[in-house]
C-alpha cells in the first residue's frame, strides 16, 4: 500500500471509533489466563546490568518540560549513567501491585491499561562504559541485552535520509510497538494507543534528556523496513514507531552502513495464543515509507498551518513567575506520577495551576514532523468544571494568544461523563482536555503517516500534562471517548475535526491513585 493513499487512514480511523452502541455490542472480554507477558525476554542473551545508583539531575520538572534548558558542553555525549537515567525514567518500573491476572508492574510513563506495549532499543557507537552495538532495554531488571555487535548508526542515518539529529547523535533510542500486548484488551484500537503510549513515554524521555543537558528529538521520518531490519523485528508482531537521537558530537559523521543479517533470536512467547487484528497491520503498512527518497519528500513538504478565526470572549492564561513555581525535580515527579483513579468531587484548582499545565504541555515539541516553532497538529478543547477564576463551560485553547476562548458557558459534568465512555473520572475532574485535529490537511500533507504523527503528538502533549500536573501535586489520567459525540459537543467550532485523545485533571482522592 502507498503512504499517499490516504483512504487507508480514514478507513482505519472510522472503523475504530467508539460509540454508545459499538461498546455495548462488542462481545470482547478479558481472557486473564491468556494475558500477555509484560516484558520482551531474550532468554539466551547475556544481560548487561545498568547502573542503579545514577545521580539525579536536580532540575525542576517544570523547567525540564519548558524546553528552555541548554547544555553547557560543546559536545553532548551521554555516558552510561546518562543512558541509564533516561531509560529508567522513561520506561522503568516505579511501582507494582497485585491484580486478578497477576502482578502489575507500573512504569515511569502512563500507558493504556498498564499493558506497556512500547519497547526500547538503543543503537550506539562506543560510549564510556558501553561498546558500540544494538541493544534491547529490559525494564524488569534494568539491563541491556546485546543484539548486534558493532556500530550501526550509519544504518539509521541512511534510513532517515541523513536527518542531522540522527547523523550527529552518539546514541539513538528506537521505540517499537508490540501489537498483541495492548490488543489483548483494546483490540484493533491499539494502533491509536501506539501513538498515545509512545507519546507519554517520549514526554518523560525528552524532559529527562533536557535535564541531563542532552539534546533529543523525535524522528518519525525513516524507511520502516531498514530500521526494523536493524532490530531484527518480526513485523507481524512488533514494529518500529520512532527514533530519538540523544546527544550530539560536533564534527562527526555517521559510519558506513553495515549489513544487518537476520538474527533469529529466541524470545519467550507473550501468550499461549495471540489474536491478530488485520486492520492494524494494514494501517501500519499503509503509513510506512519505503525509500530514502520518500523520506526526503515526506520531510520536505510545507507545514500544516490551521486557519485561526477571530477569538470570542476568553481569559488570558498567565503562569506564575518561575521563582514561584514548584521546584520538585523531574525525577521526583516521575516517581510520584500515577494515573489517578478517582478525583475529589468538590475540589477545585487555580487558574495559575491550569495555566502552568497548558503552558508547559504546549511548548514547542522537538520533532521532525513539526517544522516551525509554533506548529502543532492537535487543537486543545476543554470542559472546565471547577477552576478558580474561570466560568464553568466549554473552551478552546488559542495557543498563539495564550487565551482560553469561551465557546459555551454552563455546567457540563453530565456531558463529560458521557463523552468519557460514561466513566466517573471526567465528570469528577476539575477540567478535561480534549485533543481534536483536522485530519484532512494533516493527511494531505503527511499521507497516512500523518495519522501516526497526530496520535503520537497527542500522547506527547498528554504526557507533558501528566508531568506538569503532578509537579503541582495534582492528578491526571488519560481516557478514551465516544469519538463523534466529542466532535458534536464542541461544534460548530470543531466541525470537520476528529477526536484524538482525552485527559482529565484535578485533585486526586487520597489513597486512590496508582
Amino acid at each position: 500500500m502507498n503512504n499517499h493513499d490516504i483512504q487507508a487512514a480514514w478507513k482505519y480511523h472510522d472503523s475504530t471509533k467508539h460509540s454508545y452502541w459499538s461498546i455495548r455490542n462488542n462481545p470482547h472480554f478479558l481472557d486473564w489466563p491468556n494475558r500477555p507477558q509484560p516484558f520482551k525476554i531474550y532468554p539466551k542473551l547475556e544481560r548487561l546490568p545498568l547502573p542503579r545508583d545514577v545521580s539525579q539531575t536536580g532540575v525542576a520538572a517544570l523547567s525540564a518540560l519548558s524546553d528552555a534548558l541548554s547544555s553547557s558542553r560543546a559536545d553532548s555525549v551521554p555516558d552510561l549513567q546518562d543512558l541509564a537515567r533516561i531509560l529508567y525514567f522513561s520506561a522503568g518500573i516505579t511501582k507494582q501491585r497485585g491484580s486478578p491476572g497477576g502482578e502489575i508492574y507500573f512504569r515511569a510513563a502512563a500507558c493504556t491499561g498498564a499493558l506497556y506495549e512500547i519497547e526500547l532499543y538503543i543503537v550506539t557507537g562506543d560510549l564510556a562504559g558501553l561498546d558500540a552495538g544494538v541493544y534491547h532495554f529490559n525494564p524488569a531488571d534494568v539491563s541491556l541485552q546485546l543484539l548486534r555487535k558493532g556500530d550501526f548508526r550509519g544504518n539509521l542515518a541512511q534510513a532517515t535520509a541523513l536527518e542531522p539529529a540522527v547523523a550527529g547523535a552518539p546514541v539513538t533510542i528506537i521505540c517499537t510497538g508490540t501489537y498483541w500486548r495492548n490488543a489483548w484488551k483494546y483490540q484493533a484500537r491499539t494502533y491509536r494507543h501506539f501513538g498515545w503510549d509512545n507519546g507519554t513515554l517520549l514526554a518523560n524521555m525528552l524532559a529527562v534528556s533536557a535535564a541531563s543537558g542532552l539534546p533529543a528529538k523525535i524522528v518519525l521520518g525513516f524507511v520502516d523496513a531498514d530500521v526494523n531490519r536493524v532490530l531484527d523485528l518480526d513485523t507481524r508482531h512488533e514494529v518500529s514507531l520512532c527514533l530519538v537521537p540523544i546527544g550530539h558530537r560536533s564534527g562527526s559523521s555517521p559510519p558506513t552502513p553495515s549489513e544487518a543479517h537476520a538474527l533469529g533470536l529466541e524470545t519467550i512467547p507473550l501468550s499461549q495464543r495471540e489474536v491478530e487484528y488485520p486492520s492494524m497491520l494494514e494501517m501500519h503498512d499503509a503509513s510506512s515509507l519505503a525509500s530514502v527518497q520518500e523520506v526526503s519528500q515526506w520531510r520536505g513538504k510545507q507545514p500544516v498551518v490551521p486557519p485561526c478565526g477571530p477569538a470570542g470572549g476568553g481569559v488570558r492564561l498567565q503562569p506564575p513567575p518561575e521563582e514561584e513555581q514548584p521546584k520538585d525535580t523531574i525525577e521526583q515527579v516521575i516517581l510520584r506520577r500515577g494515573s489517578t483513579r478517582a478525583f475529589e468531587k468538590r475540589a477545585s484548582i487555580t487558574l495559575a495551576q491550569l495555566s502552568t499545565i497548558l503552558d508547559c504541555a504546549t511548548r514547542s515539541l522537538q520533532a521532525d514532523f513539526l517544522e516551525s516553532p509554533g506548529e502543532q497538529l492537535n487543537d486543545l478543547y476543554l470542559i472546565v468544571h471547577s477552576v478558580q477564576g474561570l466560568k464553568p463551560g466549554a473552551y478552546f485553547f488559542r495557543r498563539d494568544q495564550n487565551i482560553l476562548e469561551l465557546l459555551r458557558e454552563g455546567g457540563f459534568r453530565a456531558e463529560a461523563h458521557h463523552l468519557g465512555l460514561e466513566q466517573e473520572l471526567p465528570a469528577d475532574a476539575c477540567a478535561d482536555v480534549f485533543f481534536l485535529a483536522d485530519l484532512k490537511p494533516i493527511l494531505e500533507r503527511y499521507g497516512n503517516r500523518g495519522y501516526r504523527a497526530v496520535q503520537l503528538e497527542a500522547g506527547a502533549i498528554g504526557g507533558k500534562v501528566y508531568l506538569a500536573a503532578y509537579a503541582q501535586h495534582l492528578g491526571a489520567t488519560g481516557l478514551t471517548f465516544f469519538d463523534d459525540d466529542v466532535v458534536s459537543f464542541f461544534s460548530p467550532h470543531a466541525k470537520d475535526k476528529s477526536a484524538i485523545f482525552l485527559l482529565a485533571m484535578g485533585k486526586p482522592r487520597k489513597r486512590e491513585s496508582r
